[in-house]
């Protein structure tokens, strides 16, 4: 087991003033395989306080600068992907090819991102008599969640360094440690002391003191939309930004014409992505009635054939509450085609879940409404496009879908009345230098490539 008895303050690993700690469980065998400190509002003060003293020198080193940092940065990351990889895999379940092709492949393609765009990013512009320049937004409250637990780190702490601000980081305390091992390759890529500060803990206690601390000037959060709720509330009293990327019910509409073999297994794929444990996972399927049946038998076939290959769950907890959903299912009349409740066959050890669908899910159901946050794929059926529109708009979410046609020019027509944030057209692939961000509840604010940027710059107008 490894102990991690400390927290990142000043360019200095130091401990918590606090005495408790907080066990990390690896999902696959039940078993704890770490500890971090349990971390105070004290600890916080700290952070916060190394980080407001490090902002005006960070604020005032040339873009080029920081580009050659966050180079450093990304190339340390990349000479140890394997360790890192194997951190998700402990703290998260995630198979290996999956932890090392996304969960730290991503972040290092993400770094790089940043390292461009902090090179080529037009700081200035003359608009008339004004000269309007960007500066960093100042000190950054950075809270990430679990189920992509560096991904999440990279999309916040990238683009507040490319733009001058300094951090303050809060990861999930259910899998922190990608952090810690983040942290010492910061440190060892001379980021300025106090320029990025660690605080492991609880959203209650440190979660909430980074979001009301009237020395961060904004607070990015990632995380379920109850909790994004709550840091905006204890955000707005000092009236700092908010950027929330929240929770998301996403539908994949496949219309008549598309290739429906193709459309379905891809769906499926996208649905169990990261053991359904991804907050733009497509989890609703809409199909023409016509070919409900044989989209149904598709996706059974497909999820069945994931059985016993996908990861856990992160926790008891989240194991637990996907089970609930499945049994709810069932209880309102959806009819259970693949998977159902309890672990896969031969699984003893383990939060594992069956990769599961319902067919003839309506949208009044629970699991057609509420994110599950699992394995969980529901099929509904759509009369024509007008319906299929309105049920993939009956959401209180807005964050991701896609739309399967026989033409790609048909597609994007269908996907311009969809209210989300993203969608994949055809299959198109994941862009990391695109916006990601949602409607709705599903938060608002943009992360990645050029927007993400952004979101840590105030704009300054002088007339000349």
């Amino acid at each position: 087991m490894t102990a991690y008895d400390t927290i990142y303050i000043d360019g200095v690993w130091t401990p918590s003033s606090g005495t408790s700690v907080i066990e990390v469980v690896d999902p696959a065998t039940e078993r704890v395989h770490a500890t971090v400190p349990q971390g105070t509002s004290e600890d916080v003060d700290r952070a916060v306080a190394a980080a407001r003293r490090a902002f005006p020198a960070w604020a005032a080193t040339p873009p080029a600068e920081r580009a050659a940092h966050l180079a450093k940065v990304r190339d340390l990351l990349a000479e140890r992907a394997a360790e890192m990889a194997e951190a998700v895999v402990r703290d998260l379940g995630a198979p290996a090819p999956l932890a090392q092709r996304v969960h730290v492949g991503l972040p290092i393609g993400v770094l790089g991102s940043y390292v461009r765009l902090a090179e080529e990013f037009a700081w200035e512009e003359r608009i008339a008599n004004s000269l309007v320049v960007r500066e960093p937004v100042g000190v950054v409250g950075a809270i990430t969640p679990w189920n992509y637990p560096l991904h999440q780190i990279t999309n916040k702490v990238g683009p507040a360094l490319a733009a001058g601000c300094t951090v303050v980081l809060k990861p999930s305390e259910v899998a922190p440690t990608a952090a810690y091992l983040f942290l010492e390759i910061l440190d060892a890529a001379g980021i300025p002391a106090g320029v990025v500060n660690l605080v492991s803990g609880t959203g209650p206690v440190v979660g909430e003191a980074i979001a009301a601390h009237p020395d961060v000037d904004m607070v990015s959060f990632t995380g379920s939309t109850r909790a994004g709720t709550r840091v905006a509330e204890l955000a707005a009293p000092t009236v700092k930004r908010v950027a929330l990327e929240l929770g998301g019910k996403s539908a994949n509409v496949i219309l008549p014409g598309a290739d429906l073999e193709k459309a379905v297994r891809a769906g499926v794929n996208g649905a169990y992505l990261n053991s359904g444990q991804t907050c733009s996972a497509l989890t609703r399927m809409l199909v023409h009635r016509d070919d409900h049946a044989r989209a149904v038998e598709i996706a059974a076939e497909a999820a069945a054939a994931l059985d016993g290959k996908i990861g856990p769950m992160v926790s008891a907890v989240q194991y637990e509450r996907v089970q609930g959903y499945i049994t709810r299912g069932v209880d309102e009349g959806a009819t259970l085609v693949a998977g159902g409740s309890g672990r896969p066959d031969g699984v003893e050890t383990g939060y594992y879940v069956r990769p599961t669908v319902f067919g003839d899910v309506t949208p009044e159901m629970t699991v057609a409404r509420e994110e599950i946050f699992g394995p969980v794929l529901s099929v509904m059926a759509y009369a024509d496009e007008a319906d299929a529109e309105r049920i993939a708009n009956d959401t209180d979410y807005g964050l991701s879908g896609a739309v399967w046609a026989g033409t790609q020019e048909e597609a994007l027509a269908f996907a311009r009345r969809l209210r989300t944030g993203q969608v994949e057209i055809n299959g198109g692939a994941f862009n990391p230098l695109a916006p990601f961000g949602g409607y709705k509840k599903s938060g608002n604010g943009r992360e990645l490539g050029r927007y993400g940027l952004e979101e840590y710059l105030e704009v300054k107008s002088m007339q000349l």
